[in-house]
């Protein structure tokens, strides 16, 4: 399988998160120092940014605008220690409620891009931009050249557990393409096989294109990738190959969209802890 379309987050502040199944793109990764805690109210720290090879800090940081974490009652909460450096983003995170917790970025709306009269390829909303859909119609030229617009959804995550882990998090929103775990998230094990579905907009999303990679890439010369498709009903099974992290990437693309988009996408993209046998 190889996907050239590139997965893109916008956040906030107006930083833009490149994905892509590509080897030679850049990849966007929120890793945490660990996945399984133990003890009374322990911490995590995070690395979150853009790179090439997965998991160094070498290209541009995540921003902590639009970082949301969602604890095991389902409460949004903050982070401490933030910090924005010139690679990478950190933080840290005080696990006081016994659960799992997920960390990380949604975002979803209107996209659109067309050619300018000059043949120049232009897009809505820009890089930089945060845009709201109710200003589609005055931004948007409505016949401009190869007008393209779709619904598109964004959702960059991963999770840790203190203690015993529980299942709140993955509450679907019904919004985009969500991850709805049969095998919890922090219970992988190398040679093991897990079973994971995938929903869009609150259904099961059928054909999803899904890459598995390894971290550590700049290490060896083949990516090692495994890729899958989600069944008839949004089940993917992966066996794990190797303990250590993993970036899980994920596209969906159907043409049920309202107007006056045509199509619908979803793309999302989560870290993974392999443990060993």
């Amino acid at each position: 399988m190889k996907i050239s379309r590139p997965f893109k987050v916008l956040i906030s502040m107006g930083m833009l998160i490149g994905l892509s199944f590509n080897a030679s793109a850049h990849r966007a990764w929120i890793v945490p120092s660990s996945t399984n805690l133990s003890g009374d109210a322990p911490w995590v720290t995070f690395d979150a940014a853009v790179s090439n090879s997965l998991f160094v800090p070498e290209h541009v940081p995540l921003r902590v605008k639009g970082l949301k974490v969602t604890d095991p009652n389902g409460n949004l909460i903050d982070v401490e220690n933030a910090h924005t450096g010139k690679y990478r983003t950190t933080f840290d995170l005080n696990l006081v409620t016994e659960g799992t917790y997920k960390i990380g970025y949604a975002s979803g709306g209107l996209r659109a891009s067309w050619k300018d009269k000059e043949g120049n390829r232009k897009r809505w909303p820009g890089r930089g931009q945060t845009a709201n859909d109710a200003d589609f119609a005055t931004a948007v030229p409505q016949n401009a050249d190869e007008l393209q617009v779709s619904q598109s959804y964004r959702t960059l995550e991963t999770f840790v557990t203190a203690g015993e882990p529980s299942n709140k998090v993955f509450n679907p929103s019904n919004s985009g393409l969500e991850l709805v775990p049969v095998t919890h998230p922090n219970d992988l094990f190398v040679g093991e096989t897990a079973k994971f579905q995938f929903i869009f907009q609150g259904k099961p999303a059928v054909g999803v294109k899904l890459a598995f990679v390894k971290g550590n890439t700049r290490y060896r010369n083949e990516q090692n990738q495994i890729d899958l498709v989600t069944d008839k009903k949004g089940y993917v099974n992966v066996t794990w190959p190797e303990a250590g992290m993993y970036l899980l990437e994920a596209e969906f693309e159907d043409e049920l969209a309202q107007a006056p988009a045509t199509k619908r996408t979803g793309s999302y993209g989560a870290t993974f802890s392999v443990l060993p046998e």
